[in-house]
C-alpha cells in the first residue's frame, strides 16, 4: 500500500479510513461529470481520506468531494471559475485546494489554492504527493 506507507513516514499522526469503494469512487465520476486525476484515484484505492488529529482533514473522503464540490457550485453558481475546479481538501480558513479543469478535464498535476474572499488562485504544488507532504509537515503555507 504505497500512499499509507508514504504518508505514515510523513507523519504518524495520519489517520485512514477503509479503501474507497468503486461506487464511491464512480459518485464522484458521475456526480461532478469528471475523471479523477490517476494519483488521487490511487490514494482513493488504498484509503477514503486522510484524516489528523483534532478533526483536521488532509485529504476529503469520497463523499466530502462531492458534498463541497456540489455545494460550493451551487452557493457560488453566478461564478464560473467555480464550475473550473475539483476540490479535494481546505485550509481550515475557506480557502480550498484542488485541481483546475479545462474543458471538462483535468490536464496537470498541479494543485491549487483557491482564495474564497477574493477568488484568486495559485499553484502551490506540481503534486499530489508534494502537496501532501507540504500539507502535513507544515511547510505548505496558505
Amino acid at each position: 500500500m504505497m500512499w499509507r506507507n508514504y504518508l505514515g513516514s510523513l507523519s504518524e499522526e495520519c489517520q485512514f479510513k477503509a479503501p474507497a469503494t468503486e461506487p464511491e469512487i464512480s459518485t464522484i465520476k458521475e456526480t461532478l461529470k469528471l475523471e479523477l486525476p490517476k494519483r488521487l484515484a490511487q490514494l482513493y484505492n488504498e484509503t477514503n481520506g486522510v484524516f489528523g488529529n483534532y478533526g483536521i482533514s488532509y485529504i476529503w473522503s469520497t463523499e466530502q468531494v462531492v458534498r463541497e464540490n456540489i455545494c460550493y457550485r451551487t452557493v457560488h453558481a453566478s461564478s464560473d471559475d467555480m464550475y473550473s475546479w475539483l476540490f479535494f481538501s481546505d485550509a481550515g480558513n475557506g480557502d480550498l485546494f484542488g485541481y483546475s479543469i479545462v474543458k471538462g478535464r483535468i490536464h496537470s498535476e498541479n494543485i491549487y489554492i483557491w482564495n474564497h474572499e477574493d477568488r484568486s488562485q495559485r499553484i502551490v504544488s506540481t503534486s499530489l504527493d508534494e502537496f501532501i507532504e507540504g500539507w502535513i509537515t507544515g511547510e505548505l503555507n496558505v
